[in-house]
């Protein structure tokens, strides 16, 4: 697509919040969550689509665009977006959802909610929904073991690992209302069922035209080249990876990514970073 092609091209269209106007290049430039250079022009296309189809905001995070290396993009919604609209759908009375365990007789629960005891195993989750045009509602199991979500390393993504009773009571949800409310979910996907890291998807809410005006003014507050490279490397010496250090800018400063760091808050990291490795130092000692 050339540059003149994708000036011409533009979406606009109503939400439940009102009328958003999107282009290929404002996607690129801040709706894609991952690395941006390496989305091609199919992916931002089929992005638009979706969200215009489905009347989706992506500034408000009911959609995102995900992209890392050569890997087909994902594109999946926002956590909140399959139930506040189901809740909206006229013929919708209402839906169930909770976790399958086994307990440790061997018997199978099937319980409302995420609770899940030390003595039990989780094995799956279920979800039940109700439509007034109905006798009977539409019920839907699914297992553990088929939507736990790994990173490369074989080790479990971090939500899948933490709260896996949580993630597959949503994953069971989501599918029982796209199925029962097909017209309303349709090419719609929540991030719990594809194979992504969820817990690395921004919330924050994108402010375009606060984002431009003040773009050049922060970029001058920005970590340094240096001072990146530096955290990096006291990680490297750390024994902590990328996603580790993502994980900990994300907890600590709300940004995704060393890049976002101004020059305040990359001099406080490195400081957490040598304290952190002089501790490392220190227990080594004391086994020793």
């Amino acid at each position: 697509m050339s540059d003149k092609t994708k000036a011409l091209v533009s979406f606009e269209y109503e939400t439940d919040t009102g009328t958003i106007k999107l282009t290929p290049e404002t996607v690129k430039r801040y709706l894609v969550n991952g690395e941006p250079d390496k989305v091609t022009d199919q992916e931002v296309m089929m992005f638009l689509a979706l969200c215009k189809y489905q009347k989706l905001n992506p500034f408000l995070r009911e959609a995102y665009l995900i992209k890392y290396g050569n890997e087909p993009a994902t594109i999946v919604t926002g956590k909140e977006t399959f139930t506040k609209r189901a809740a909206k759908n006229e013929l919708c009375t209402g839906w169930q959802a909770g976790v399958i365990v086994q307990k440790k007789d061997g018997n199978i629960e099937y319980r409302n909610g995420t609770l899940v005891l030390p003595n039990e195993e989780l094995v799956g989750g279920w979800a039940r929904v109700s439509r007034k045009d109905w006798k009977e509602p539409l019920e839907i199991t699914v297992s553990l073991k088929e939507y736990e979500r790994k990173k490369r390393d074989g080790t479990l993504m971090r939500n899948w690992r933490e709260m896996p009773a949580t993630m597959i009571r949503k994953v069971a949800l989501v599918q029982a209302l796209r199925e029962a409310f097909p017209e309303t979910f349709q090419g719609m996907y929540s991030p719990e069922e594809m194979p992504i890291d969820d817990s690395q998807l921004p919330t924050k809410t994108i402010d375009v035209e606060y984002t431009e005006t003040n773009e050049e003014a922060q970029k001058e507050d920005l970590a340094t080249e240096l001072q990146r490279k530096k955290i990096y490397a006291m990680a490297n010496k750390l024994g902590y990876d990328k996603e580790t250090m993502h994980a900990m800018i994300s907890e600590r400063y709300g940004k995704e990514s060393s890049k976002e760091l101004t020059k305040s808050e990359a001099s406080d990291l490195i400081e957490h970073l040598a304290e952190l490795e002089k501790q490392m130092t220190i227990d080594a000692e004391v086994v020793q």
